[in-house]
């Protein structure tokens, strides 16, 4: 690691990053010791926009590693957002290791400095924080085949600690996705805890393909409608959430994602997960449109605000030659009552070819809707 004080051994002013000559790196990671934590955070997010710039690396990036390493240890905050900057910094194709391409490359070098300080930031699984433990197992796993053995064995222990013993069952989750990538292979679908289970069926699916086992479609259905409750939701083990790469796997197998979609739906549609499921079948398989508005019409009954819901199911009931008598019935309902979902019902019921819906079209004459309306019924335009 690097300290601050060595920061001007540094030629910064000739290394370049997104926005030209990376001579503010010395003043941005001072900023992360300083006593004005509204600056630290922001020298964190500037970060993010230049050294990783919507995904891209650049030359000033792996010298900037063994700082940030030094600021996640020492300095007064933002520990978990540094160690997950410097998991996101290393995220690399492990195809490409040893590649032609490879050697000399911005990632490789990135790698190489993060590889070297990884066991300095080990004591940082056991940080009293649960999104600390989380952004530092993802650090770990962003390097996980690259280490040499010692390293990897020191990894590998802590690791399995947390997997035996940590008190949040999110945390241990984790954990297994990380052993995972040091093998053997673990799918432990009889834990106890319920996001364990869930982790191993992603993980054996992932491993897998489609179709699915009919005990992981069970475990997805069972133990993946309610979220973990934290709000430390960390991209893994890419850019996308949890959340976006369970969707993405179901949504390959249709018939699975539908079965727990209806399950997620029916167990109260948390986070809106169910919904969102269908309508990720919806986009990939344009065949599933009515079963998928048959549980978004369900999952009306479990929305706070359905406005936006109600948009979704306007988007896909256009698709359909002759849309449910049940979903029209819903729409009109919803239609003709007052609130901010009277418009978007109504919208949805004039995509869906529904002739109640030209009058009150013209008791709320919005552009919109007279727009969508002329479109669906041109006889009535003409008139």
């Amino acid at each position: 690691m690097r300290s601050p004080a060595e920061l001007d051994d540094v030629r910064w002013s000739e290394l370049t990053h997104a926005y030209g000559p990376a001579d503010d790196v010395p003043e941005l990671i001072r900023a992360l010791y300083g006593d004005d934590e509204e600056a630290a955070s922001e020298a964190v997010h500037e970060f993010h926009g230049n050294i990783y710039h919507q995904g891209t690396i650049y030359e000033a990036s792996a010298p900037a590693v063994p700082f940030l390493a030094h600021a996640a240890l020492h300095a007064p905050g933002n520990r978990e957002d540094l160690l997950m900057l410097l998991a996101v910094l290393a995220d690399h194709d492990t195809a490409a290791v040893g590649s032609p391409r490879w050697y000399g490359s911005d990632i490789a070098a990135i790698c190489a400095e993060l590889r070297a300080v990884l066991p300095e930031l080990l004591p940082c699984l056991g940080d009293p924080e649960r999104g600390v433990r989380r952004a530092a197992l993802r650090t770990v796993a962003s390097v996980a085949d690259l280490l040499p053995e010692e390293t990897r064995a020191l990894a590998v222990g802590r690791v399995e600690a947390l997997y035996a013993g940590d008190p949040v069952p999110a945390v241990r989750a984790d954990a297994l996705v990380v052993l995972n990538l040091f093998g053997p292979v673990l799918e432990p679908l009889d834990s106890p805890l319920a996001e364990v289970r869930l982790a191993a069926a992603q993980l054996a699916a992932e491993r897998n393909g489609p179709p699915y086992a009919p005990e992981l479609v069970t475990v997805f259905a069972e133990d993946g409608a309610d979220p973990d409750p934290g709000e430390d939701e960390f991209p893994w083990p890419d850019t996308s959430t949890r959340k976006e790469r369970l969707t993405g796997l179901l949504t390959r197998e249709p018939d699975a994602a539908l079965t727990v979609a209806a399950r997620w739906i029916a167990a109260g549609d948390t986070g809106s997960r169910g919904s969102w499921l269908a309508g990720g079948v919806a986009e990939r398989w344009r065949d599933r449109e009515r079963e998928v508005l048959d549980l978004l019409l369900a999952a009306l009954a479990h929305q706070g605000r359905p406005a936006s819901l109600l948009r979704t199911i306007g988007y896909w009931v256009e698709r359909l030659p002759e849309p449910d008598a049940a979903l029209r019935e819903a729409l009109h309902e919803r239609a003709r009552a007052d609130g901010e979902t009277a418009e978007p019902a109504l919208l949805a019921l004039v995509r869906s070819r529904d002739p109640r819906a030209l009058d009150l079209v013209l008791d709320r004459p919005g552009a919109r809707l007279l727009a969508a309306a002329a479109r669906h019924f041109p006889e009535a335009a003409d008139g």
